[in-house]
């Protein structure tokens, strides 16, 4: 009987790696919080009172909601996988109808005092319904049927954050199209992405008139080079079509749909507006203070431009600029090469799974880490717009590290029986 306890056991293998790498990154950012919004006369970084304190208190209920998934059997995951993406979609609607506003959107749920934001949740429920559905027996991505349900399932949730005014967090969700890619998703659909985004942008510096104009003449001359039979030209006319319908809309959204302080950030994004007391003040106080920094910039707790308040949502959105400043170009090209290391880590562990499920949910983790690295990079470099995207694991927000480390220690723990010689699958 022993001996059959002893095989029934499963060797248990914890990928170290992203573990510390998560660890440093989740001590680094609370360390740049503590220097973000630092006061002399609240110096104990404990101190429940202020951001960096109640971040304390968010690490270490993060830290035993990841211990409580590695010690969950990872079969869990793929049998409530549906289920969780149902309790998401349920919060989601159920913010429309009780949900609090702050800081201009109705996105929040109050709960003893603290506010969660059940969109962040939904980022992996959502990547493990996807991974269940995909992974599942007989599924083949190249059907148009499973390409539209799983088109769907990720339209479903960020269709309702759109509604509580929570774009950019909405806008993640559009990451799974490089998971969707992984598993087989034609390369056209990249470039049709491409250009819709490049035709979106061009909608709001190119006079509408113009660009018709510009589309007209390029369908006229693939008609010109192109074999003109009934099915191509249908397919030219009715791109072109689109296209314009598309132009119209962009411009109809943006001058009657978007708020005043949306459109202002696009227009000082586009170089059509200079605002730099308005809505341009975020990204001109965030450069400021990355260039202040130098080449290996001013030291812990040094940065004036954090210390007195000058860039605003200095400890969320904007916390990179504390990297920026405080330990300059050096320290800011090591933290991109850290978070490189861990989106390869990730990718690295996807790709080493026996199993769909596992390597597609490991994408998508991939996918949304990637989107907020980079939108969030980019946005306090003025190059991207300011559309509230956090930096994961680094800023300071409860909602925001819990649903990143529930997204990365699911990953780990799918990974950590890869040395089980386990025979069949999840079926």
């Amino acid at each position: 009987m022993i001996q059959s306890q002893q095989q029934n056991l499963k060797p248990f293998s914890i990928d170290w790696l992203t573990l510390v790498l998560y660890y440093i990154f989740v001590v680094g950012g609370l360390f740049c919080i503590y220097a973000s919004v630092y006061k002399e006369d609240h110096p104990l970084i404990y101190d429940a009172g202020m951001n960096y304190g109640k971040q304390v208190i968010w690490i270490g209920i993060s830290s035993f909601i990841g211990l409580l998934i590695l010690l969950v059997d990872e079969k869990f995951f793929y049998a409530f996988a549906y289920a969780l993406y149902g309790i998401a979609i349920a919060l989601l609607i159920a913010v429309l109808i009780m949900g609090t506003s702050f800081r201009g959107s109705n996105s929040w749920i109050e709960i003893g005092g603290f506010r969660l934001q059940p969109a962040e949740f939904a980022k992996f429920a959502t990547a493990l319904a996807l991974a269940k559905y995909l992974g599942g027996f007989r599924i083949k991505f190249t059907e148009r049927k499973v390409q539209y349900i799983s088109i769907g399932m990720i339209l479903l949730p960020m269709a309702i954050i759109l509604f509580q005014n929570e774009t950019g967090t909405a806008l993640v969700f559009g990451s799974f199209i490089f998971m969707l890619y992984r598993e087989g998703l034609p390369g056209y659909f990249l470039f049709i992405g491409f250009m819709i985004a490049l035709m979106g942008v061009l909608a709001l510096i190119v006079p509408p008139l113009y660009l018709i104009i510009a589309i007209g003449v390029i369908a006229i001359l693939m008609l010109l080079f192109i074999r003109r039979n009934r099915q191509n030209i249908l397919i030219v006319f009715g791109v072109a079509l689109a296209f314009i319908i598309y132009v119209g809309s962009v411009n109809y959204m943006f001058e009657h749909v978007m708020q005043a302080h949306q459109k202002s950030r696009i227009n000082v994004l586009l170089g059509k507006e200079v605002d730099l007391k308005g809505a341009g003040y975020n990204v001109q106080q965030s450069k400021i203070a990355i260039g202040s920094g130098g080449l290996t910039g001013k030291g812990f707790l040094q940065g004036t431009q954090n210390k007195f308040r000058f860039v605003p949502e200095q400890s969320t959105d904007f916390i990179f600029c504390t990297v920026g400043e405080e330990f300059g170009f050096a320290g800011s090209v090591g933290f991109i090469v850290m978070y490189l290391l861990l989106l390869w880590r990730v990718l690295f562990i996807a790709e080493r799974q026996r199993y769909k499920f596992n390597r597609i949910y490991g994408y998508c983790v991939a996918a949304i880490l990637f989107f907020h690295f980079t939108i969030n990079i980019g946005m306090t470099l003025g190059i991207l717009p300011v559309i509230g995207i956090p930096l994961p694991f680094f800023s300071y927000g409860g909602s925001s590290l819990l649903s990143f480390t529930i997204l990365l220690f699911i990953l780990i723990r799918l990974d950590a029986n890869r040395i089980n010689e386990l025979q069949g699958s999840f079926e």
